[in-house]
């Protein structure tokens, strides 16, 4: 019997669908079914992944797509398993991280009179007023399957929008008498539902940026994603240094520019300073970027002259954004910067004037990397810093590790001290919902198995990631990785936001702000209970190298997971 699901399997194959993150229920009968039939069948469908959680599973299908660029599935509970997706929705939806989100509903009969009518309690409780609703904000595309004689066509079309720029998730949902439908198959149509081509720049508009950058004294580009394509950073670079631009990451969600370079000039997250570098800036080119500075701590001058770049400059889904720009542009940032660099074939630059911008942002780089190597010392007194932690890990890791980062208060550590020069080997998760690392390393680990992947996290945002079930499905699919914890006993950031809003106030003089963890779990023991998982304990500077050597061997070598439990001051 060919159904509905058969076709919605069928169509998933025929997009290049490897994985589907499931985590099923009442509702999914019918998929069940269509699954065992095409087993026995002996017909083509992508690999079901069992998650016990809906936002593991959900990062798993963001960390796939972060490490092999092709979209995944997902497929949840009714609204309940929608509604349990909540914050990786955010992160796939300010993540850019497109994917094909698929949920059941409750019967539309309750008499019999189709299969797949109600005849469980829970179908009458779990029938909601808009199920689709729930998530539209998030969503580049949302509908209904509401026939199996075109659900080809709407896993096709969602998938369209979905790796469309902007990209993002998308989301589709079938009531059990739609997915159990039989239905003749059709043919293999997915070629016609090709995703919009990358938009580049007008003539006009390629000449306006190019004479202001090429007329700077000290012309600046600042990004925070131009990396999650990695096919962009060649020609940011070449343009750079073609130029004499200093790069200034904001906020950066991936390897955007090689930390090495004279012309790399550091990041930027919270810190609340003036950027000195992004102050000295007289022309500046913003190039994917959602927050390219915070104006209230930092900003340009003012009479710094601004332009944009980005496939969505309006920020269509933040109520509230503005940057000073005289010229805003909606085009991709590969094709963007190749259009640049070609204006430049034809137009070189005053070599002088490139010689000397480089010269100056090359002497603010070698200070910075003076100041960032001191920091890398151990601690006089034994205690582990975070510098140290990663600077070592650096050493020991090698240059084909994937890293990915969700260290909340120690984000812009792990970048400074990773000092990557390789696009593609750092991700994260381009929203703001803790808990996306553990199944994004699951999901980073499926796309590339032989490289090694390190997770670096908070210990609050640990607990986040729901570890039981991420170590579970580690062990049982085959995708080991280290996972560092940077535990400092409680919430750091939640006290940093308020010091900084309240910095003489009573927060400022209590003994706690009800952000600690203590007693202090066992991290590593959570891991090793569920999945059977390597850890370690880690209080002094001088078990690092130690610790982290045999957390890579076990990963590389034993091929299952390791937890260190790191030990930082107490925040």
């Amino acid at each position: 019997m060919y159904t509905t699901s058969s076709a919605f399997l069928d169509a998933l194959i025929e997009a290049d669908v490897s994985f589907v993150f499931a985590n099923v229920g009442s509702d999914h009968p019918a998929l069940i079914e269509a699954i065992a039939e095409a087993r026995a069948a002996g017909r083509r469908i992508p690999e079901i992944v069992t998650c016990p959680n809906e936002m593991v599973g959900m990062s798993a299908a963001h960390g796939y797509w972060q490490a092999s660029g092709i979209p995944q599935a997902v497929v949840v509970h009714v609204e309940c398993g929608t509604q349990a997706l909540a914050g990786a929705v955010h992160n796939a939806a300010k993540g850019r991280a497109p994917m094909i989100v698929f949920a059941g509903a409750s019967p539309f009969t309750q008499e019999g009179e189709l299969r797949g009518s109600r005849n469980e309690f829970i179908q009458w409780i779990q029938d909601v007023h808009d199920q689709r609703g729930l998530v539209r904000g998030y969503m580049r595309y949302d509908n209904e399957i509401r026939t199996g004689k075109n659900v080809k066509d709407l896993v096709h079309r969602a998938l369209q929008f979905a790796k469309s720029d902007p990209k993002g998730p998308v989301y589709l949902m079938g009531a059990r008498e739609v997915m159990e439908e039989e239905v003749a198959p059709t043919r293999d149509d997915a070629a016609s539902w090709r995703p919009i081509a990358p938009a580049g720049l007008s003539g006009r508009a390629v000449r306006e940026i190019a004479t202001a950058l090429a007329g700077a004294r000290r012309p600046l580009l600042v990004t925070s994603f131009v990396g999650r394509n990695p096919q962009a950073v060649a020609p940011l670079a070449a343009l750079c240094r073609r130029l004499g631009i200093g790069v200034l990451e904001s906020v950066p969600n991936a390897m955007n520019f090689p930390h090495t370079d004279p012309l790399y000039q550091g990041n930027q997250w919270n810190h609340p300073r003036q950027n000195p570098v992004l102050a000295a800036a007289d022309v500046i080119l913003v190039v994917d970027s959602d927050v390219p500075w915070i104006p209230t701590v930092s900003r340009p001058a003012d009479d710094a002259r601004i332009f944009h770049i980005d496939v969505d400059p309006l920020k269509d889904q933040m109520p509230l954004w503005h940057i000073p720009a005289e010229g805003v542009f909606r085009a991709d940032a590969e094709t963007a910067l190749t259009q640049l660099a070609e204006w430049f074939d034809v137009h070189p630059p005053e070599a002088a004037a490139v010689e000397a911008r480089t010269r100056h942002y090359a002497e603010l780089h070698t200070a910075r990397d003076r100041d960032l190597r001191r920091l890398e010392a151990p601690s006089p007194d034994g205690a582990v810093t975070a510098e140290h932690l990663i600077a070592r890990l650096r050493a020991l890791a090698g240059d084909g590790t994937l890293y990915v980062n969700e260290g909340i208060s120690h984000y812009h550590t792990v970048f400074d001290h990773l000092a990557l020069d390789r696009p593609g080997t750092i991700f994260t998760s381009g929203g703001g919902s803790l808990g996306w690392n553990g199944g994004a390393a699951i999901g980073i680990k499926l796309a590339q198995p032989d490289r090694t992947v390190v997770a670096l996290t908070g210990d609050g945002t640990y607990l986040f990631t729901v570890p039981s079930s991420v170590h579970w499905m580690a062990r049982r699919y085959g995708t080991p990785f280290l996972q560092i914890v940077f535990n400092n006993r409680g919430w750091k950031s939640p006290k940093l936001s308020t010091l900084a809003v309240h910095p003489d106030g009573y927060a400022a003089r209590a003994n706690h702000l009800d952000t600690s963890f203590e007693p202090a779990p066992d991290y590593a023991g959570i891991a090793a209970a569920a999945g059977g998982a390597w850890g370690r304990q880690v209080t002094l500077a001088a078990e690092v190298d130690e610790a982290l050597a045999e957390a890579l061997r076990v990963v590389r070598q034993e091929r299952r997971c390791a937890v260190l439990d790191v030990w930082l001051p107490h925040h």
